[in-house]
């Protein structure tokens, strides 16, 4: 399916390219996201006429993303879980328990923006985690896993 995008989209563009996705990806994700739309001819000279309005738009989201980033870069986040004597969580700590401790901390951060590469974090220490404010900035904070004391 040909797709004309409304915003950049990591892997696969930047606004207003044409694009050929599958099916699923374009109707299941791109299009209810409002990221892409169906690129027919009408859509394609709607989009042109609005160009100029959605580039500011995109433009915002980047320099807010980046306000963002400026403020958590470098920062570090401290989380506590119950842990055995060898240093091994009985749990484990999530994108969703960074993003919310991050929110506590005064950073409105949403799970889907942190990025665990080796999964959750399964020990006490310290580990550094990409935090993703937008597909262009991306910033490192360090959290902090410690032993909860009972």
């Amino acid at each position: 399916m040909q797709v004309i995008l409304l915003e950049k989209v990591a892997n696969l563009g930047n606004l207003g390219d044409v694009v050929k996705v599958k099916d699923g990806y374009a109707r299941n994700f791109l299009i209810p996201t409002k990221a892409a739309r169906r690129a027919t001819d009408a859509a394609i000279k709607e989009f042109e006429a609005r160009r100029a309005e959605l580039e500011k738009a995109a433009a915002e989201k980047l320099a807010e993303a980046q306000k963002l980033g400026e403020k958590i870069a470098g920062s570090t986040v401290r989380i506590a879980q119950k842990a055995g004597v060898d240093g091994r969580l009985f749990g484990s700590v999530t994108n969703a328990d960074i993003a919310d401790a991050l929110t506590k901390a005064g950073t409105p951060v949403v799970k889907s923006q942190v990025r665990l590469p080796n999964g959750p974090l399964k020990a006490v220490g310290e580990f550094p985690v990409n935090v993703a404010a937008h597909t262009d900035v991306v910033v490192e904070v360090t959290v902090q896993v410690v032993a909860e004391a009972e």
